[in-house]
Protein backbone atom coordinates (compact mmCIF):
# COMPACT_ATOMS: atom_id res chain seq x y z
CA UNK A 1 0.00 0.00 0.00
CA UNK A 2 1.36 3.75 -0.75
CA UNK A 3 0.93 5.97 2.10
CA UNK A 4 0.29 9.17 0.53
CA UNK A 5 -1.06 11.57 3.41
CA UNK A 6 0.65 11.04 7.00
CA UNK A 7 0.53 13.66 10.06
CA UNK A 8 1.29 13.45 13.71
CA UNK A 9 -0.59 14.76 17.09
CA UNK A 10 -0.36 14.94 20.85
CA UNK A 11 -2.28 15.68 23.81
CA UNK A 12 -1.72 15.38 27.59
CA UNK A 13 -3.99 12.90 29.29
CA UNK A 14 -5.37 13.09 33.13
CA UNK A 15 -1.94 11.71 34.38
CA UNK A 16 0.07 14.54 32.00
CA UNK A 17 1.40 12.07 30.05
CA UNK A 18 1.66 12.92 26.53
CA UNK A 19 -0.24 10.15 24.55
CA UNK A 20 1.05 10.32 20.49
CA UNK A 21 -1.09 9.75 17.41
CA UNK A 22 -1.03 9.02 13.94
CA UNK A 23 -3.63 9.77 11.14
CA UNK A 24 -2.57 8.27 7.72
CA UNK A 25 -4.08 7.72 4.66
CA UNK A 26 -3.05 5.24 1.63
CA UNK A 27 -4.31 3.79 -1.53
CA UNK A 28 -3.95 0.12 -3.50
CA UNK A 29 -5.20 -0.34 -6.10
CA UNK A 30 -7.88 1.73 -6.59
CA UNK A 31 -9.06 1.31 -2.86
CA UNK A 32 -8.56 4.24 -0.03
CA UNK A 33 -7.41 3.24 3.23
CA UNK A 34 -7.28 5.49 6.20
CA UNK A 35 -6.55 5.00 9.97
CA UNK A 36 -5.47 6.33 13.29
CA UNK A 37 -2.67 4.94 14.82
CA UNK A 38 -2.26 5.20 18.88
CA UNK A 39 0.55 4.62 21.13
CA UNK A 40 -0.50 3.41 24.27
CA UNK A 41 1.61 1.83 27.32
CA UNK A 42 0.83 -1.61 26.28
CA UNK A 43 1.91 -0.92 22.84
CA UNK A 44 0.66 0.71 19.36
CA UNK A 45 -3.39 0.62 18.87
CA UNK A 46 -4.49 0.85 15.34
CA UNK A 47 -7.83 1.36 14.48
CA UNK A 48 -9.16 1.45 10.58
CA UNK A 49 -11.55 4.72 9.78
CA UNK A 50 -11.90 3.93 6.17
CA UNK A 51 -11.20 1.47 3.43
CA UNK A 52 -13.58 1.88 -0.12
CA UNK A 53 -12.93 3.35 -3.48
CA UNK A 54 -14.88 6.87 -3.43
CA UNK A 55 -12.70 9.58 -2.42
CA UNK A 56 -15.54 12.01 -1.48
CA UNK A 57 -16.47 10.10 1.21
CA UNK A 58 -13.40 9.21 2.53
CA UNK A 59 -12.82 12.79 2.96
CA UNK A 60 -16.14 13.11 4.79
CA UNK A 61 -15.11 10.01 7.21
CA UNK A 62 -11.51 12.08 7.27
CA UNK A 63 -12.91 15.55 8.73
CA UNK A 64 -15.91 13.95 10.99
CA UNK A 65 -13.09 11.29 12.92
CA UNK A 66 -10.41 14.00 12.46
CA UNK A 67 -12.85 16.77 14.86
CA UNK A 68 -13.58 14.26 16.73
CA UNK A 69 -9.72 13.69 17.96
CA UNK A 70 -9.22 17.36 17.87
CA UNK A 71 -11.93 17.87 20.30
CA UNK A 72 -10.98 15.17 22.73
CA UNK A 73 -7.26 17.16 22.74
CA UNK A 74 -4.87 15.92 20.01
CA UNK A 75 -3.44 18.61 18.42
CA UNK A 76 -1.11 18.36 15.18
CA UNK A 77 2.64 18.62 16.18
CA UNK A 78 2.91 19.72 12.34
CA UNK A 79 0.50 22.93 10.97
CA UNK A 80 -1.58 22.23 7.92
CA UNK A 81 -3.63 19.30 9.00
CA UNK A 82 -6.42 21.52 9.23
CA UNK A 83 -6.32 24.18 7.07
CA UNK A 84 -8.17 26.94 9.06
CA UNK A 85 -7.58 30.05 10.46
CA UNK A 86 -6.89 30.32 14.43
CA UNK A 87 -9.50 28.57 16.23
CA UNK A 88 -8.82 30.30 19.32
CA UNK A 89 -8.44 34.21 18.05
CA UNK A 90 -9.15 34.21 14.48
CA UNK A 91 -12.13 36.57 13.12
CA UNK A 92 -15.45 36.09 14.36
CA UNK A 93 -14.50 34.05 16.75
CA UNK A 94 -15.96 36.60 19.58
CA UNK A 95 -19.47 35.63 19.03
CA UNK A 96 -18.50 31.98 19.20
CA UNK A 97 -16.75 32.55 22.37
CA UNK A 98 -19.73 33.82 24.03
CA UNK A 99 -22.02 30.56 22.94
CA UNK A 100 -19.40 28.26 24.23
CA UNK A 101 -19.67 30.18 27.53
CA UNK A 102 -23.21 29.63 27.73
CA UNK A 103 -22.96 25.95 27.15
CA UNK A 104 -20.02 25.88 30.24
CA UNK A 105 -21.94 27.59 32.29
CA UNK A 106 -25.58 27.38 31.57
CA UNK A 107 -28.64 28.64 33.84
CA UNK A 108 -30.90 25.73 33.33
CA UNK A 109 -33.43 27.38 35.57
CA UNK A 110 -33.87 30.48 33.70
CA UNK A 111 -33.46 28.68 30.54
CA UNK A 112 -36.64 26.53 31.29
CA UNK A 113 -38.46 29.19 32.18
CA UNK A 114 -37.57 30.97 28.13
CA UNK A 115 -38.04 28.18 26.88
CA UNK A 116 -42.03 27.97 28.18
CA UNK A 117 -42.45 31.13 27.22
CA UNK A 118 -41.41 30.00 23.71
CA UNK A 119 -43.89 27.03 23.48
CA UNK A 120 -46.59 29.52 24.41
CA UNK A 121 -45.82 32.26 21.92
CA UNK A 122 -44.90 29.44 18.95
CA UNK A 123 -48.54 28.14 20.02
CA UNK A 124 -50.06 31.86 19.91
CA UNK A 125 -48.58 32.50 16.47
CA UNK A 126 -48.81 29.20 15.09
CA UNK A 127 -45.08 28.96 14.14
CA UNK A 128 -42.45 26.09 14.72
CA UNK A 129 -40.93 27.43 17.85
CA UNK A 130 -37.16 27.77 16.23
CA UNK A 131 -38.79 30.30 14.19
CA UNK A 132 -39.12 32.07 17.86
CA UNK A 133 -35.75 32.20 19.17
CA UNK A 134 -33.43 28.80 18.53
CA UNK A 135 -32.27 27.06 21.88
CA UNK A 136 -28.94 28.26 21.43
CA UNK A 137 -30.32 32.06 22.15
CA UNK A 138 -32.41 30.59 25.09
CA UNK A 139 -29.37 29.73 26.53
CA UNK A 140 -27.22 33.00 25.90
CA UNK A 141 -30.23 34.96 27.28
CA UNK A 142 -30.30 33.09 29.83
CA UNK A 143 -26.73 32.75 31.08
CA UNK A 144 -25.96 36.63 30.13
CA UNK A 145 -29.35 38.05 31.57
CA UNK A 146 -29.78 41.35 29.00
CA UNK A 147 -31.90 43.91 31.15
CA UNK A 148 -31.84 46.25 27.53
CA UNK A 149 -32.58 46.53 23.97
CA UNK A 150 -28.84 47.32 23.85
CA UNK A 151 -27.26 44.79 25.70
CA UNK A 152 -29.75 42.09 23.62
CA UNK A 153 -28.50 42.99 21.11
CA UNK A 154 -24.90 42.06 21.87
CA UNK A 155 -26.05 38.43 21.55
CA UNK A 156 -25.27 36.34 18.78
CA UNK A 157 -28.52 35.85 16.85
CA UNK A 158 -30.38 38.77 17.72
CA UNK A 159 -30.91 41.36 15.40
CA UNK A 160 -33.02 44.56 14.96
CA UNK A 161 -36.03 42.22 13.80
CA UNK A 162 -35.93 40.13 16.40
CA UNK A 163 -35.38 42.58 19.09
CA UNK A 164 -38.38 44.68 17.65
CA UNK A 165 -40.47 41.68 17.72
CA UNK A 166 -39.73 39.89 21.05
CA UNK A 167 -37.27 41.67 22.94
CA UNK A 168 -39.62 43.64 25.23
CA UNK A 169 -41.28 39.99 26.28
CA UNK A 170 -37.73 38.85 26.33
CA UNK A 171 -36.06 41.40 28.72
CA UNK A 172 -39.72 41.43 30.81
CA UNK A 173 -38.23 37.79 31.88
CA UNK A 174 -35.13 38.66 32.19
CA UNK A 175 -34.56 41.97 34.34
CA UNK A 176 -36.25 40.28 37.40
CA UNK A 177 -32.83 38.54 36.83
CA UNK A 178 -29.21 39.58 38.19
CA UNK A 179 -27.03 39.87 35.86
CA UNK A 180 -24.24 37.38 36.60
CA UNK A 181 -21.55 40.26 34.96
CA UNK A 182 -22.35 43.79 33.17
CA UNK A 183 -22.76 44.29 29.81
CA UNK A 184 -20.48 44.42 27.34
CA UNK A 185 -19.67 40.76 27.33
CA UNK A 186 -15.54 41.23 26.41
CA UNK A 187 -14.66 39.78 30.05
CA UNK A 188 -15.85 36.16 29.20
CA UNK A 189 -12.41 35.77 26.44
CA UNK A 190 -10.63 36.18 29.65
CA UNK A 191 -13.17 33.15 31.29
CA UNK A 192 -12.29 30.59 28.51
CA UNK A 193 -9.36 28.84 28.49
CA UNK A 194 -7.85 28.70 25.06
CA UNK A 195 -7.70 24.92 24.84
CA UNK A 196 -11.11 24.18 26.33
CA UNK A 197 -12.36 26.75 23.60
CA UNK A 198 -10.35 24.95 20.90
CA UNK A 199 -12.16 21.65 21.66
CA UNK A 200 -15.34 22.75 22.02
CA UNK A 201 -14.98 24.32 18.61
CA UNK A 202 -13.88 21.14 17.38
CA UNK A 203 -16.77 19.39 18.91
CA UNK A 204 -19.02 21.27 17.06
CA UNK A 205 -17.51 20.35 13.59
CA UNK A 206 -17.66 17.20 14.38
CA UNK A 207 -22.01 17.47 14.59
CA UNK A 208 -21.16 19.30 11.39
CA UNK A 209 -19.47 16.92 9.53
CA UNK A 210 -21.45 13.97 11.08
CA UNK A 211 -24.50 15.13 9.51
CA UNK A 212 -22.66 16.03 6.43
CA UNK A 213 -21.58 12.44 6.42
CA UNK A 214 -24.84 10.72 7.04
CA UNK A 215 -26.38 13.20 4.05
CA UNK A 216 -23.93 11.28 1.84
CA UNK A 217 -24.89 8.22 3.29
CA UNK A 218 -28.85 8.72 2.82
CA UNK A 219 -28.01 9.98 -0.74
CA UNK A 220 -26.01 6.58 -2.06
CA UNK A 221 -28.70 4.89 -0.31
CA UNK A 222 -31.73 6.07 -2.32
CA UNK A 223 -29.08 5.89 -5.45
CA UNK A 224 -28.76 2.70 -5.02
CA UNK A 225 -32.56 1.79 -4.72
CA UNK A 226 -32.94 3.78 -8.12
CA UNK A 227 -30.36 1.74 -9.95
CA UNK A 228 -31.83 -1.40 -8.61
CA UNK A 229 -35.29 -0.56 -9.79
CA UNK A 230 -36.66 -0.09 -6.64
CA UNK A 231 -40.63 1.92 -6.10
CA UNK A 232 -40.79 4.83 -3.34
CA UNK A 233 -41.99 2.41 -0.83
CA UNK A 234 -39.05 0.59 -0.81
CA UNK A 235 -36.82 3.79 -1.53
CA UNK A 236 -38.28 4.67 2.28
CA UNK A 237 -37.56 1.37 3.62
CA UNK A 238 -34.12 1.43 3.05
CA UNK A 239 -33.65 4.40 3.67
CA UNK A 240 -36.02 5.40 6.14
CA UNK A 241 -37.22 8.17 5.05
CA UNK A 242 -40.99 9.40 4.77
CA UNK A 243 -42.16 9.44 1.87
CA UNK A 244 -42.09 13.51 1.54
CA UNK A 245 -38.52 13.57 2.42
CA UNK A 246 -37.82 10.96 -0.40
CA UNK A 247 -39.33 13.05 -2.83
CA UNK A 248 -37.35 15.96 -1.47
CA UNK A 249 -34.47 13.75 -1.53
CA UNK A 250 -34.96 12.78 -5.47
CA UNK A 251 -35.83 16.48 -6.67
CA UNK A 252 -32.29 17.65 -5.39
CA UNK A 253 -31.19 14.18 -7.31
CA UNK A 254 -32.80 15.59 -9.58
CA UNK A 255 -31.20 19.14 -9.82
CA UNK A 256 -27.76 17.17 -10.19
CA UNK A 257 -28.51 15.70 -13.01
CA UNK A 258 -29.65 12.36 -12.01
CA UNK A 259 -32.62 10.40 -14.05
CA UNK A 260 -35.14 8.57 -12.68
CA UNK A 261 -37.66 7.92 -15.51
CA UNK A 262 -37.96 4.17 -14.47
CA UNK A 263 -38.95 5.37 -10.81
CA UNK A 264 -41.44 8.23 -12.45
CA UNK A 265 -42.99 5.41 -15.03
CA UNK A 266 -43.87 2.55 -12.14
CA UNK A 267 -45.06 5.53 -9.29
CA UNK A 268 -47.50 6.63 -12.54
CA UNK A 269 -48.50 3.56 -13.90
CA UNK A 270 -51.94 3.34 -12.30
CA UNK A 271 -52.35 7.16 -12.89
CA UNK A 272 -54.31 8.12 -16.52
CA UNK A 273 -52.40 9.43 -19.64
CA UNK A 274 -54.95 11.99 -19.91
CA UNK A 275 -54.85 13.60 -16.41
CA UNK A 276 -50.74 13.30 -16.64
CA UNK A 277 -50.97 15.23 -20.01
CA UNK A 278 -53.17 17.57 -18.08
CA UNK A 279 -50.55 17.63 -15.35
CA UNK A 280 -47.44 18.43 -17.92
CA UNK A 281 -49.58 21.39 -20.13
CA UNK A 282 -50.56 22.93 -16.23
CA UNK A 283 -46.96 23.34 -15.99
CA UNK A 284 -46.03 24.75 -19.07
CA UNK A 285 -48.96 27.18 -18.37
CA UNK A 286 -48.27 27.90 -15.03
CA UNK A 287 -45.09 27.50 -14.35
CA UNK A 288 -43.12 24.47 -11.44
CA UNK A 289 -42.98 26.54 -8.66
CA UNK A 290 -46.09 26.29 -6.88
CA UNK A 291 -47.93 23.36 -7.04
CA UNK A 292 -51.84 23.96 -5.65
CA UNK A 293 -52.38 26.17 -8.92
CA UNK A 294 -51.83 22.69 -10.92
CA UNK A 295 -53.50 20.67 -8.65
CA UNK A 296 -56.68 22.91 -8.87
CA UNK A 297 -56.36 23.08 -12.90
CA UNK A 298 -56.26 19.11 -12.99
CA UNK A 299 -58.23 17.68 -10.38
CA UNK A 300 -60.61 20.51 -9.53
CA UNK A 301 -61.53 22.71 -6.25
CA UNK A 302 -62.84 19.71 -4.98
CA UNK A 303 -59.43 17.75 -4.55
CA UNK A 304 -58.01 20.11 -1.90
CA UNK A 305 -60.70 18.89 0.20
CA UNK A 306 -59.83 15.50 -0.59
CA UNK A 307 -58.80 13.12 1.54
CA UNK A 308 -55.98 11.48 -1.60
CA UNK A 309 -54.72 15.07 -1.40
CA UNK A 310 -51.44 14.23 -0.42
CA UNK A 311 -51.23 11.29 -3.37
CA UNK A 312 -52.49 13.65 -5.78
CA UNK A 313 -49.41 16.29 -4.61
CA UNK A 314 -47.09 13.14 -4.74
CA UNK A 315 -48.07 12.71 -8.22
CA UNK A 316 -47.24 16.12 -9.57
CA UNK A 317 -44.17 16.01 -7.92
CA UNK A 318 -43.07 12.96 -9.70
CA UNK A 319 -44.49 14.61 -12.84
CA UNK A 320 -43.02 18.00 -12.23
CA UNK A 321 -39.29 15.97 -12.01
CA UNK A 322 -39.75 14.94 -15.63
CA UNK A 323 -41.35 18.01 -16.61
CA UNK A 324 -38.02 19.84 -15.16
CA UNK A 325 -35.61 17.68 -16.76
CA UNK A 326 -37.44 18.19 -20.35
CA UNK A 327 -37.12 22.06 -19.89
CA UNK A 328 -33.34 22.00 -19.01
CA UNK A 329 -32.87 19.72 -21.67
CA UNK A 330 -34.65 22.50 -24.41
CA UNK A 331 -32.68 25.28 -22.69
CA UNK A 332 -29.51 23.77 -23.09
CA UNK A 333 -30.27 22.73 -26.92
CA UNK A 334 -31.04 26.47 -27.23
Amino acid sequence: MRIVFLNSLERKNQEDRTVEAQIWIGENEGVWHMGWNELEQEGQKETIWFEGASWSEMLLVYRHRLAAKLSEGFRPIIDGIWDEQDLAHGRGMAAQRLICYSELHPNEEFYTELASWRRRKASMERKAPYLIASNRLLKLISVFCPHSKEELLQLPGVGENKANEYGAELLELSNVREQPRAFPLDWVEERIDDEIFRSWVYKQKEAKYRAEMEKFSLRRKVLECLADGQDLNDICIHSGLERREALELLENLEKDGYQMDELIKLELQNMPEQEQSAAWQAFEELGDHLLKPVLLRVFGAEAAEDEQVDQLYERLRLIRLSFRRNAGSVQRAV
